[in-house]
């Protein structure tokens, strides 16, 4: 405990520091466009995330203990099998402690990806994968009614519910997502919408984009709190990690 409020403490101090937090600032716009992000696998696929993100969904997962974990956005499914290895490893710890043998294929732990377009070589890939027993694909837009619906039938089935937002990073598509998956999110667990750095970042680094400054995932964040008090944004995140691509977007289900 004493080495734990030692780690706020350092937190704390980090939220203050101007100069670490704008040297921070540069290295992520400096390395967005050498595409620095997508030079990192998980198990094999690329996961095409920053590692400092990569590590606090690492935390958050062994935190919350999700049973179901719902990412719209699937791309080369590296974020699916880390999902997936994530809550096999929860399951292997929980065995362990138990004192029971595990078993991987009676687990009821599963993560949920939807995708517009589900790429036939990536699909391959990720139902080749060791993980792929944990994994479901549906192919559709995440806010048509019908994507929506099914995708509130197969929550039914579980307890506790982490979402992760990374497709379209338009304002208004965030923010029907939100509304569609937001409230599937358990008290205490988290909604977490990616690409929230677009607000910070020039409106000419999205030449070939439908969003930019003033419309994207943080715009649709803000709008979307407030009217949602059960969701707080946990700065504290951003002030550990200090790079990543969601400042603003670690949104804690608190009621």
């Amino acid at each position: 405990m004493d080495f734990i409020h030692e780690v706020n403490n350092r937190i704390e101090d980090i939220s203050q520091n101007k100069k670490l937090i704008s040297h921070a600032a540069d290295f992520l716009k400096e390395s967005l466009l050498p595409k620095y992000s997508y030079n990192f696998f998980w198990s094999g696929r690329p996961i095409i995330q920053y590692p400092q993100d990569i590590v606090s969904m690492q935390e958050l997962i062994w935190s919350v203990k999700p049973d179901l974990i719902i990412e719209t956005g699937i791309a080369h499914g590296g974020s699916l099998i880390f999902s997936a290895s994530m809550l096999a490893h929860l399951d292997l710890c929980e065995a362990i402690e138990a004192g029971v043998t595990f078993h991987p294929n009676h687990s009821q732990r599963k993560v949920l990806g939807i995708d517009i377009d589900i790429r036939s070589h990536n699909r391959e890939a990720i139902e080749a994968h060791p993980m792929a027993s944990r994994i479901q694909m549906i192919e559709g837009s995440s806010i048509s009614p019908e994507i929506v619906e099914k995708v509130h039938m197969i929550a039914k089935d579980y307890n506790r519910i982490l979402v992760c937002l990374d497709s379209n990073h338009t304002h208004e598509h965030v923010l029907s997502e939100l509304h569609a998956y937001a409230p599937l999110t358990s008290v205490g667990s988290y909604c977490v919408v990616f690409d929230t750095i677009v607000e910070e970042l020039p409106a000419e680094m999205f030449p070939n984009r439908p969003w930019g400054p003033g419309n994207n995932p943080k715009t649709a964040v803000h709008e979307y709190l407030k009217t949602h008090e059960e969701f707080v944004i946990d700065k504290s995140i951003q002030h550990k990690i200090l790079i990543t691509v969601a400042p603003d977007g670690y949104l804690k289900r608190v009621r």
